[in-house]
């Protein structure tokens, strides 16, 4: 039972090393250790405000390139529309000044068609009145052909004039 019960003299040199080694303890290493937790508690401190801000930031920063994409959506948009619409306005324009060119080219084709086709009339004319001429002086001179039917003719030609 000795073993189990210390005696004095081993508790007051073990409670006289124990208080050495507490105040050893006390005056240099708590400062240090204190000082590191504290140093370690402000770091994570500090770290964790860091991360929160960064979270706010980069949530800013994801609406924001949302918004930003929307609107490069919209103004991509708007230029489609503008191009296309600037397409159809330029093949209209086209289409008007086709249909205007051609009307102009068919008014040039039946202006150029008639004029060919007086020049052909008259010159149908003329040469119907060449032949005319010429099949009634063939006429007259193989009607004509004696003395006294010539009389006769101008006779009758005289007669009818003093009708007329």
């Amino acid at each position: 039972m000795e073993l189990l019960l210390p005696k004095l003299g081993l508790l007051v040199w073990t409670l006289l090393a124990f208080l050495i080694v507490f105040f050893l303890l006390k005056k240099m290493a708590w400062p240090a250790i204190i000082k590191g937790l504290r140093d370690r508690e402000n770091t994570i401190t500090d770290s964790l405000a860091t991360a929160q801000r960064v979270k706010e930031e980069m949530a800013l920063m994801k609406s924001e390139n949302e918004t930003l994409l929307a609107k490069a959506r919209e103004e991509r948009a708007q230029m489609l529309k503008e191009a296309r619409d600037t397409k159809d306005r330029i093949v209209s324009e086209a289409k008007e000044q086709a249909k205007a060119e051609a009307n102009k080219i068919v008014i040039e084709a039946q202006a150029a068609i008639n004029a060919q086709k007086m020049a052909a009339l008259t010159e149908v004319k003329n040469q119907v009145g060449k032949l005319v001429i010429e099949v009634s002086e063939k006429v007259l001179r193989k009607e004509l052909g004696n003395k006294d039917a010539q009389e006769a003719h101008i006779k009758g030609l005289v007669d009818e004039v003093k009708l007329n």
